[in-house]
């Protein structure tokens, strides 16, 4: 990209569903977004448009080289909830400090999923949906949070114990900690039945009990 998107390009990338990132707008501007790097068009039909990773990091609001901006809170780690005014959705990873209604968080946690499997369907060679696509092994915490909480599981919050998803130096694994072996044993099930592969290890200093997984490939 040489310069940065104009103010209509802008509005349709915010616009893109903030999982699966599919756009919707004319042709010309679809096309438009694919000259500029930011979309592509899936090889299968229907032929809908997606962001690349560049157009992600536009929706999100990170800095670019032309367009410098400051990163969005909703994106940080400790996210706000689906309901602020940001309107970007961020699967919860443990930790966070707000609180939230939990019924309301869990119509949009359930949406996501279905988002996600529909992108697994779109994005994988042979279309399935029982294993990760492509947008999971690049956004680590953030599939495997959201795999966990469209199950049912809670996150870490505020007096509450739960979940915490963290990244590892690991390529394509993240660690998930819990209350006790008994969440742990859970998560593994939710994670394995999403199309993860999850071990139970023992970190060496500590001796805490962790969930290492990772994206099952077949």
């Amino acid at each position: 990209m040489t310069r940065p998107p104009t103010a209509a390009q802008r509005r349709l990338i915010e616009a893109a569903d903030p999982v699966t990132g599919r756009l919707k707008g004319t042709q010309a501007q679809l096309t438009a977004l694919v000259k500029r790097g930011l979309a592509f068009r899936h090889p299968r039909p229907p032929h809908d448009h997606f962001l690349t990773p560049a157009g992600h990091r536009i929706r999100r609001g990170e800095e670019t080289p032309e367009a410098p901006a400051p990163r969005k809170a909703a994106e940080a780690p400790a996210s706000k909830d689906t309901s602020s005014d940001s309107g970007v959705f961020s699967a919860r990873v443990g930790g966070e400090k707000e609180t939230y209604d939990r019924s309301a968080r869990m119509r949009e946690v359930r949406s996501a999923w279905q988002g996600l499997l529909e992108l697994r369907r779109m994005t994988n060679p042979d279309g399935a949906t029982d294993r990760p696509c492509g947008w999971e092994r690049t956004h680590l915490v953030r599939a495997a949070a959201l795999a966990l909480e469209a199950a049912g599981q809670q996150p870490e919050g505020p007096g509450t114990d739960g979940y915490r998803v963290r990244a590892t130096p690991q390529p394509e694994a993240v660690a998930v900690y819990g209350p006790d072996r008994a969440a742990l044993r859970a998560y593994a099930t939710v994670l394995e039945r999403a199309g993860w592969q999850a071990g139970e290890h023992t970190e060496p200093r500590t001796r805490i009990r962790y969930l290492l997984a990772s994206p099952r490939r077949v």
